[in-house]
């Protein structure tokens, strides 16, 4: 085993187990701050990644197996994409976490060391090269995210939620299992690229088909596809607001980097057969997300179906990646690099509105959006920070949504002299764009434009939160203005799923 190409499992394994053993010796009100410690040492771990973990163009290194050349764990430029995309949401959700320990009665440390337990999960699925590390990755985020969902066990939400999320991840636990082990039972082979090289004989194999359809059915109840999105909403509404976030940026982003190595390092010859079906996936998944969103006023529900949608245009990257394989002329590496970059912009994008969440609802039994009736009153850096991010979420410029929203319409419409389909596809992620104005500017009209707000009393915000809320405003800002960075190193980092 290599173990310093574990160096950020480790440290982060071993941060949330120091969290535990703090616990034991600590007074009750210095465990509240512990969240502070553990963002400092997530910080800290990013700052190794960026200074000590380099690699060179199209360099990869292996950890466990037999064989140096091809283990279950990768460490390669989308590996360490990934990884550093987990390791600053964990950091912001952390800091979200601290502001809403008041509501946890019992255990925060514990509910800060699972945050870093499942950030272990994800960092582990960033490298996963192979369906048991793939499959083990998986299983220790759901499970860690099992227990946050219903961490609030005084409230009836959290627990439902709990409940619902652990029936759904089990059963889709069991599809994901199942599928490996016909893959695995047909093939003989479970790494990533000895499948690859023997795909091709199976390709008409009914089992072997079927055991990648049941994996895919796992993978799309993490990143909340259609027809595996129905926990979301309930889940989003239920859970504490920091469980939330993380699911909807780190656990979607883990299940999309699984995808992409599934679909395109180990079975690319199929997946190019599976073009219209990921393009009708898309399709639904964009409007059942934006259409259900539209009569919600919880806001953390309404953020789950347009999670659900958002999803969707992902997908639409995935189509267009799908469709460009092996197609001479066309780059696949366009819609992979757009959804590494959509995926960049969301993550700032979605933080910073579950933090004004945390900090404006925190004494409140419910996250109704008319709740923020006044806000721009009680504290304009609050108001204008989720007005920001509906924005960015609704697709207009400068802000990074759009910009993201614009590469994966481009990757799909360049696939639409060869496939005419994509353009009807571009035509409905359009639609859903500006179906989305009417909910996202709901929230906006709700802060500025209330009628005689119930209270109007200043919102005091911690100097910790206010560096997050600036660094989320600054991230959709600057990603907007100056995407070209950001793309670049996304572009790089998806050249690993064709080396």
């Amino acid at each position: 085993m290599n173990y310093p190409l574990l160096s950020h499992e480790l440290l982060v394994l071993a941060l949330g187990i120091a969290l535990l053993l703090a616990d034991l010796w600590l007074p009750l009100p210095a465990k509240r701050k512990l969240g502070y410690v553990a963002a400092v040492g997530i910080g800290a771990i990013f700052l190794y990644s960026l200074v000590a973990v380099n690699l060179a163009p199209g360099e990869v290194r292996y950890a466990f197996g037999s064989d140096p050349s091809h283990g279950p764990y990768a460490l390669d430029a989308l590996a360490l994409f990934f990884k550093r995309f987990f390791l600053v949401a964990a950091l912001l959700v952390l800091v979200m976490s601290v502001e809403f320990a008041d509501r946890i009665e019992a255990g925060i440390a514990e509910f800060y060391a699972l945050i870093l337990f499942a950030l272990a999960g994800m960092l582990f699925a960033a490298s996963a090269n192979d369906f048991s590390l793939l499959f083990v990755s998986l299983e220790l985020i759901t499970v860690t995210f099992y227990v946050l969902t219903s961490f609030q066990r005084a409230k009836l939400l959290s627990l439902e939620a709990g409940v619902k999320y652990l029936i759904i991840g089990a059963l889709s636990t069991s599809f994901t299992v199942f599928g490996i082990s016909l893959v695995y039972g047909i093939s003989g082979k479970l790494n990533f690229a000895d499948i690859s090289a023997v795909a091709g004989q199976f390709s008409t194999s009914k089992i072997f088909l079927f055991g990648l359809l049941l994996v895919m059915v796992g993978l799309g109840f993490k990143i909340a596809a259609f027809p595996f999105q129905i926990w979301a909403p309930d889940v989003y509404q239920g859970a504490p607001s920091p469980t939330t976030a993380f699911l909807a940026v780190g656990s979607k982003a883990a299940g999309f980097v699984l995808l992409l190595r599934v679909l395109f390092t180990a079975v690319p010859d199929i997946t190019r057969q599976w073009a219209p079906l990921l393009m009708v996936i898309s399709a639904i998944t964009i409007l059942y997300g934006n259409l259900c969103a539209i009569p919600k006023y919880n806001l953390k529900r309404l953020l789950g179906y347009s999670s659900v949608a958002h999803a969707g245009y992902m997908l639409l990257g995935v189509a267009a990646m799908a469709s460009a394989l092996g197609a001479p002329g066309r780059d696949p590496a366009a819609g992979a690099s757009a959804i590494l970059y959509y995926l960049s912009g969301y993550l700032f994008t979605v933080l910073g509105a579950f933090l004004v969440i945390c900090l404006v609802m925190r004494n409140l039994d419910g996250e109704n959006i008319h709740s923020l009736a006044g806000l721009n009153q009680r504290s304009p850096l609050l108001a204008a920070t989720l007005t920001l991010a509906m924005v960015s979420l609704a697709g207009i410029p400068p802000l990074a949504g759009f910009f993201g929203k614009f590469l994966l319409l481009k990757s799909a419409i360049e696939q639409g002299p060869a496939h005419p389909g994509f353009y009807t596809l571009a035509f409905i992620a359009v639609s859903g764009v500006v179906i989305s104005l009417y909910y996202y500017f709901g929230v906006i009209r709700a802060i500025y434009w209330s009628k005689d707000p119930v209270d109007l009393s200043p919102i005091q915000t911690s100097k910790p939160s206010q560096i997050a809320i600036y660094a989320c405003v600054l991230g959709m800002l600057y990603l907007g203005v100056f995407p070209s960075a950001v793309v670049n190193l996304a572009a790089q980092a998806v050249k690993a799923l064709h080396s």
